[in-house]
C-alpha cells in the first residue's frame, strides 16, 4: 500500500513450483515460530519517569553516519541511481498541510563519514561532547509539484532520467548528466494523466530503455517512454494505458526481461500486461486483449477480501506473488518469454492443472504453455502483507512483511513451506519494506565476502514503522538453536518511531547492502554503514 501524507498505513496442499532457475534446498527445512526479535545493540531503555520530569533531556540512539533534514514533512519515497549508487533521490512535501506542495532532493551520500556519529538534530546533549555526524547538502531540488511527491525513480538501465510522481497526478522528468566529477539535472517535461500517482516502476528490459510505468488512484496503469532526442517538443510519449482495475492500483512490478508488467489493486485483482506484444506474438494472448493474465475476486480461488497491496516477480520471471489484506499471499505462474521459439513450434502437453484449464494451453502456443496456475495460497500472517521480495539465485526464498509486524519466509522449491516466521520482527509496528542483498562487495572474496551472514544472498534487510532498520541472516544453519535464534545480525536506529511520530517508509541499499539510506516519516534521511 502506498504511504503518503494522507494515509500512512500502520493498521490495518500446494503444487510444486516450476521456476527452473531456482535450485533445490536441503530437505531438512522446518517450520520455526520465533516470538521475539531483541538483539544486542545500543538500545536505550525509556523509563516512564516522574510526572514532574518535563524538562528532562533525552538523547536518542542514532547509529547513522550522515543525515539530511531539509524535508519539512515525511519523506515518502527514495530511489538510488543504478550506476552511481551514492546518488540518492528523495521525495516528500513542503509541510504537513493538505495542500502543501511537493518537494524532493538529490544528495550525494559518498560525503558520509566513516564512523557512526550523532547528528545534532537528533541529540539534546547539553555538554556538546557528542561529535557531529556528516550533514548532507542537496545537489538538486525537485520542485513543481502542487502536492506531495509520493514516488520517485531513476530510469534504467543507465539512470539517464530522474522521474518524480506526485499526489497531484504529475509525473515530472529531469535529465541526469554525470561526468567530470559533476552531476547536472535539467527539467525535460511533465505528464499529467491521472488524479494521483501511487507508484513508479522503471522498466528493466534493455530493449526498452528509459521507460517508466505508473499506477494511479483511479486504478489506471500507464507506461511512458522518455526520449527528448526523438521529439524535443514531446519528450514523454505514452506507450500503453490500461483500465481494467476498478479501484486504486496499489503496486506494480516488471518481469526481469521487461516484457511483462504485473499490477495489483484494492479491488483484489492481478493484471499481467503484455506491454510490448511479445506474448501475443507467441500466441499466448487472445486476439485484441491487452492482459496476458487477469485474475479477479470473481474467481473464488483468488479472492482476497480487502484488496491486494504488494507484488513481486521471481528472478526467473516465471512466478508472480501478490499480497493483500488478512495476511493472504497468492503465487501464480507466468510464461517464460525470453528465448522462446517461434509460435506454434512446441506445445506443453504435460502441464498439470487443478480446476479450470490454464491460459496459454491451446494448440499453437509456445512452451511453457501452461500459465495462470495458482501454485500457492498462503495465510500465515494476521494482517495485510505490505511488502514481498524473492531472494536472488541461488537462494530460493520468498519474504513477506506484514502490518502485524512480522516477517514470514517461504521456501519456493518446497511447495512454499514456511521456513521462518519472525513474529515480532518490528515489534507491533508495520513492516514497510523487505529487500534481499543481491551480492557481496566486489572487493571481498571467500570468507570475507560471506561476512557475518554467509553468502550475501542469504541477507534480508527490513524497515518498519518502529523507526528501525534490521538485517537478517536466513541461512538454515542458524535455526537449530530454537526460538531465541532468529537470524538478526544487525539493526540501525535513529528515526523516531515506536509511536513517536516516525518510522522508516523506505530504504535503498544498492546491490551489496554496504550502505543503507532511509526515508523517514519524521522528515529525516539517514545513512547507515553496514
Amino acid at each position: 500500500m502506498s504511504h503518503n501524507k494522507r494515509d500512512v498505513h500502520e493498521a490495518d496442499n500446494v503444487d510444486e513450483a516450476h521456476d527452473e532457475e531456482l535450485d533445490m534446498l536441503a530437505a531438512d527445512d522446518a517450520l520455526e515460530e520465533i516470538e521475539g526479535s531483541d538483539a544486542d545493540g545500543d538500545d536505550v531503555a525509556m523509563d516512564s519517569g516522574d510526572d514532574n520530569d518535563d524538562n528532562e533531556e533525552l538523547v536518542l540512539v542514532n547509529d547513522s553516519i550522515a543525515y539530511f533534514d531539509l524535508h519539512k514533512d515525511s519523506v515518502f519515497t527514495i530511489a538510488q541511481h543504478p550506476k552511481f549508487p551514492a546518488l540518492v533521490a528523495t521525495g516528500g512535501s513542503e509541510g504537513d498541510a493538505d495542500n502543501a506542495p511537493g518537494k524532493g532532493y538529490v544528495v550525494d551520500t559518498s560525503a558520509a563519514a566513516d564512523r557512526p556519529l550523532l547528528p545534532a538534530s537528533y541529540s539534546s546533549d547539553p555538554s556538546g561532547t557528542q561529535p557531529q555526524s556528516t550533514e548532507l547538502t542537496p545537489l538538486f531540488a525537485i520542485d513543481g509539484h502542487t502536492d506531495s511527491i509520493n514516488a520517485i525513480a531513476f530510469t534504467l538501465p543507465n539512470g539517464d532520467f530522474l522521474v518524480s510522481g506526485g499526489l497531484d497526478g504529475r509525473m515530472r522528468v529531469y535529465s541526469v548528466a554525470i561526468g567530470g566529477g559533476h552531476v547536472n539535472f535539467e527539467f525535460v517535461g511533465e505528464s499529467q494523466e491521472v488524479p494521483e500517482i501511487n507508484w513508479l516502476a522503471p522498466c528493466p528490459g534493455r530493449l526498452y530503455p528509459n521507460t517508466i510505468a505508473l499506477g494511479a488512484s483511479d486504478g489506471s496503469v500507464w507506461v511512458l517512454s522518455i526520449d527528448p532526442s526523438a521529439d524535443a517538443a514531446n519528450p514523454i510519449q505514452i506507450v500503453q494505458s490500461f483500465f481494467s482495475h476498478t479501484a486504486a492500483c496499489t503496486a506494480g512490478t516488471w518481469t526481469p526481461d521487461g516484457n511483462l508488467l504485473a499490477t495489483v489493486s484494492e479491488d483484489s485483482s492481478l493484471q499481467v500486461w503484455d506491454v510490448w506484444g511479445v506474448a501475443a506474438g507467441r500466441g499466448l494472448v487472445p486476439g485484441g486483449a491487452q492482459a496476458l493474465l487477469s485474475l479477479t475476486a470473481d474467481d473464488q480461488r483468488f479472492e482476497v477480501p480487502g484488496g491486494l497491496y504488494s507484488v513481486a516477480v521471481s528472478p526467473g520471471g516465471t512466478l508472480v506473488a501478490v499480497g493483500g489484506a488478512g495476511g493472504v499471499i497468492k503465487v501464480v505462474t507466468l510464461p517464460r518469454l525470453t528465448g522462446l521459439q517461434a509460435a506454434g513450434t512446441t506445445a506443453n502437453k504435460n502441464a498439470k492443472q487443478k480446476g479450470p484449464a490454464p491460459r496459454g494451453a491451446a494448440s499453437g502456443s509456445t512452451e511453457p504453455a501452461a500459465f495462470g496456475n495458482i501454485l500457492a495460497s498462503l495465510e500465515v500472517q494476521s494482517d495485510g502483507v505490505e511488502t514481498l521480495a524473492f531472494a536472488p539465485p541461488p537462494v530460493t526464498l520468498l519474504a513477506a512483511g506484514s502490518v502485524d509486524g512480522s516477517i514470514a519466509v517461504f521456501d519456493v522449491t518446497h511447495s512454499f513451506a514456511l521456513r521462518r516466521h519472525i513474529q515480532r520482527a518490528h515489534e507491533d509496528h508495520s513492516v514497510v519494506k523487505v529487500e534481499w542483498v543481491k551480492s557481496a562487495p566486489a572487493t571481498l572474496t571467500g570468507a570475507a565476502a560471506a561476512g557475518v551472514g554467509g553468502p550475501a544472498q542469504w541477507l534480508l534487510t527490513s524497515s518498519g514503522m518502529d523507526g528501525v532498520v534490521r538485517r537478517w541472516d536466513l541461512r538454515k544453519n542458524l535455526m537449530p538453536d530454537g526460538p531465541g535464534d532468529n537470524g538478526l545480525i544487525k539493526e540501525w536506529r535513529g528515526h523516531r518511531g515506536d509511536g513517536e511520530g516516525g518510522g522508516v517508509l523506505g530504504f535503498v541499499q544498492g546491490d551489496t547492502g554496504e550502505r543503507v539510506v532511509t526515508a523517514g516519516d519524521d522528515g529525516v534521511v539517514l545513512v547507515f554503514e553496514a
